[in-house]
């Protein structure tokens, strides 16, 4: 069974508001085995959002509409609602019944205009709100489509969907679960990791795979849906087994993590320790690996040494050095692994730009690994601006030490 999620208010189309309500629902529905297909974000416009909810009653059997629901003009839900369904509202005087005592228990005097939040869809049954005044309400489409109407304040929304929508939901759902897998890769372009994967997931319609392609990073989700878990699992194991030994070493998870949490696992695994020296990247790297719980366990620390000076003084790198250079980046990692007493160190340097402070050209970067087995220096070209070179530095220095790791292991 398919659903679409629709977040109703114009706040949500401006930068400093995000659509959380859906995330939540999803996850809800996930669990019950119910795909969602479609979400909307749809600002406070009656006929807009009436001809978005037309469309979605042909293309879904569940509908959930969260916000809209407060007592102003602007709250347009039950307006559109009832206009794609072709019904009309009333003023249900036991919900306003409802409002009114609660508001009386804060000391207020309930406005004449929260009288709207009242107004009931014909057919719909009332979703009683146990946390503010807006009721929702749950409506059957003329082909048996489930239109829930939600408020939008989460606190509301979650406890209403606990509270009224799972166990009607519960009770009306066959057994049906939907489990996924997470494959995150690095080191490879997305048109060649499709290609080299295509020949398998294609032949399946159940798991159904989706490739997403961040910077420096792919992930493969594998989302089987059936009956039982088991059954989920053992779909999710048919199509799995036959991809991973087509990624080979450059697959670094099967459950979704991010690489600075696999490369952590193994230092923590072995008993190893890491330190950084960074300059490019500015802290980015010791950033992302004190981001995971627990970091402490494997990551002593490091060196922020952006200017020449800093890297001369901390680290000990020549006076004259060029900045950006292999010399500097080996210099860089065994000073660092020394002076903390690490097992490993991994040094960045390069040119960041926008504009380039040396002769390098914009987007060279010098990635050093030291070791128990010995220090290497790699010389990369990321393309891209500013932001982009220092995340792929990042993603690529520690998809480097990961594969150090996984050699001497």
């Amino acid at each position: 069974m398919n659903a679409t999620i629709v977040a109703v208010g114009s706040e949500m189309l401006t930068p400093q508001k995000t659509d959380t309500n859906s995330l939540y629902v999803t996850d809800q529905l996930n669990a019950l085995g119910i795909e969602v297909v479609e979400k909307y974000v749809v600002g406070d416009d009656r006929l807009r959002l009436s001809n978005l909810i037309v469309y979605a009653l042909g293309h879904s059997e569940f509908i959930f509409i969260t916000g809209g629901l407060g007592p102003t003009e602007d709250d347009v839900t039950r307006d559109a609602v009832a206009i794609a369904l072709g019904r009309s509202q009333n003023i249900s005087q036991d919900i306003c019944d409802v409002i009114e005592a609660r508001f009386r228990r804060l000391g207020r005097r309930m406005s004449e205009v929260n009288r709207r939040q009242a107004n009931i869809i014909g057919g719909a049954e009332i979703l009683p709100n146990d946390r503010g005044t807006a009721p929702g309400q749950w409506l059957t489409g003329a082909n048996g489509q489930i239109v829930v109407l939600l408020p939008g304040p989460p606190k509301e929304m979650k406890s209403m969907f606990e509270a009224q929508c799972l166990p009607r939901l519960t009770a009306m759902l066959p057994p049906m679960v939907i489990r996924t897998r997470f494959y995150r890769v690095a080191g490879m372009p997305e048109s060649d990791l499709d290609q080299l994967i295509a020949p398998v997931y294609t032949r399946y319609t159940n798991p159904v795979t989706t490739i997403l392609a961040a910077q420096a990073d792919i992930q493969i989700h594998l989302r089987a849906r059936c009956a039982t878990a088991d059954e989920a699992e053992t779909l999710l194991a048919e199509v799995g087994s036959q991809i991973e030994p087509l990624l080979g070493d450059r697959l670094y998870t099967c459950v979704g993590e991010p690489l600075e949490a696999c490369v952590g696992a193994m230092l923590a695994a072995r008993g190893e320790t890491l330190a950084v020296a960074e300059s490019a990247t500015g802290g980015f790297l010791g950033e992302r690996i004190t981001q995971v719980s627990g970091s402490s366990r494997y990551f002593l620390g490091g060196f922020l040494t952006y200017s020449s000076e800093a890297k001369t003084q901390l680290l000990g790198v020549p006076e004259g050095s060029h900045p950006v250079s292999e010399d500097t980046a080996r210099r860089m990692a065994e000073a660092a692994r020394e002076r903390l007493g690490s097992t490993w160190a991994i040094s960045v340097t390069g040119e960041a730009g926008p504009e380039s402070a040396t002769d390098m050209p914009v987007g060279t970067v010098f990635l050093g690994i030291a070791g128990p087995d010995g220090t290497r220096v790699t010389r990369h070209y990321f393309l891209g601006d500013r932001a982009r070179v220092r995340i792929m530095s990042t993603q690529t220095a520690l998809d480097l030490l990961r594969g150090r790791l996984t050699a001497i292991s």
